[in-house]
Formats: C-alpha cells, structure tokens, sequence
C-alpha cells in the first residue's frame, strides 16, 4: 500500500458515535477527495464502522486512530483497518503495530521520542498534540537534524493553519476534523461534509 502520508494532504479524524453514519460519512469524504480516514478507538461503535466501510466503501482506506495497545491493533485489524495510529508509543505497541502487516503511524511530540523511532527504523510518525507541542516552528526545527523523519501533524490544525505544516518538506500530511463539523453530522448533511473535504483536498502543495 502506498504510505498513509501520501495518499491525501488530509487525513479526516473521525469519531462516530452510530455506526449506521460510518457508510455515508465515509462515501462523502472519498467522494469529496479524501479516500484515507481515521477512526478513532474512542466510541463503542468505532470497530462496526471500520468493519463497515472496510466492507461497503471499497475506494475508502480505512485505518483505526487512537490505538493505545496490543489488545487495540488486534481488534483494529480485524475489524479491516488498513492502517493504524496512536497519540504516542511504547516498545510493546510499536512490536504489536509491526506485527500486523498493516502501515502504522506511532505518535510522537518530543525530539527524543522521534529519535527513538528512528533507532527502531521506523521514518513515518505522527506528530501529536501538533499545535500544543510547537507546532509549524517545532517541525520545521526538526527537518534540519531529523530530516528522514516524516510526519503527519494532528492535534489543533485546521484550515487555517493546514498549508503551513504541508509546506514543510518534512511533511506528508495532516490529520483533521474541520470536514466533520458535529452539526453536520448531527444532521446527517453528508453533502456538506463532502464539500468541506474537497476544499481540503485542494490543500495538496505540489
């Protein structure tokens, strides 16, 4: 598979409350131009909607987000996550994300940390809480010593701030939920969710 950095300059986080929203949420976002969606392990109903739109979205790539263990990327997998990505990582998550034959992106926020991955030989993270942490500066500041790392920042971006991080050659993508408002997802209004993931999808430098 190409690398999860690659497929889209946005990677969509989402967390789904009703799994019966999993389909049609997904379908907008592929047909707005973002096929790689991340839902997050934090709901009851997350593994039905992988398991959904893994089965019923077939342009979608469908990873799971918020992965905190083992027990998290055996589940993941099975449900049909295509990838993975956690808030942060140990040696026992990074050993069970490599063993699942799925891509994965370990979360990083310190230059410690991101060494250490690097040591492991592990070059694509995700950088997370990306505005707490330093954002735009911090990983500009990392290319220089660091630059075979790769990163996707979550955590804060936005619209606004979007081309500044994927103006960074270190780089591929962001994660984000602005294409999510909850009033649209309240209300079930999946055209207005694909109309704010095409203007994000717009967002791709180069």
């Amino acid at each position: 598979m190409t690398s999860v950095l690659d497929l889209a300059p946005v990677v969509p986080v989402v967390v789904i409350d009703d799994a019966a929203d999993a389909v049609p949420l997904a379908r907008a976002l592929v047909a707005g131009g973002l096929p790689a969606i991340e839902v997050t392990l934090r709901t009851d109903a997350a593994l039905d909607a992988i398991r959904a739109i893994a089965a019923e979205v077939p342009d979608a790539v469908v990873g799971a987000g918020t992965v905190i263990s083992p027990a998290n990327v055996e589940a993941a997998v099975g449900a049909g996550a295509r990838f993975l990505v956690s808030p942060g990582w140990t040696d026992a998550l990074l050993s069970a994300m490599r063993g699942a034959g799925v891509p994965f992106l370990p979360g990083v926020s310190t230059t410690s940390e991101v060494v250490a991955l690097l040591e492991r030989g592990v070059t694509e993270m995700k950088f997370f809480p990306a505005e707490a942490a330093g954002g735009v500066p911090y990983l500009k500041s990392l290319g220089g010593p660091l630059p075979q790392a790769r990163f996707c920042p979550t955590g804060g971006v936005g619209l606004p701030s979007a081309p500044s991080y994927l103006a960074l050659p270190n780089v591929g993508c962001v994660g984000g939920t602005w294409m999510l408002p909850a009033d649209a997802i309240a209300a079930r209004d999946w055209g207005r969710v694909e109309s704010l993931a095409r203007e994000a999808a717009a967002l791709r430098v180069g």
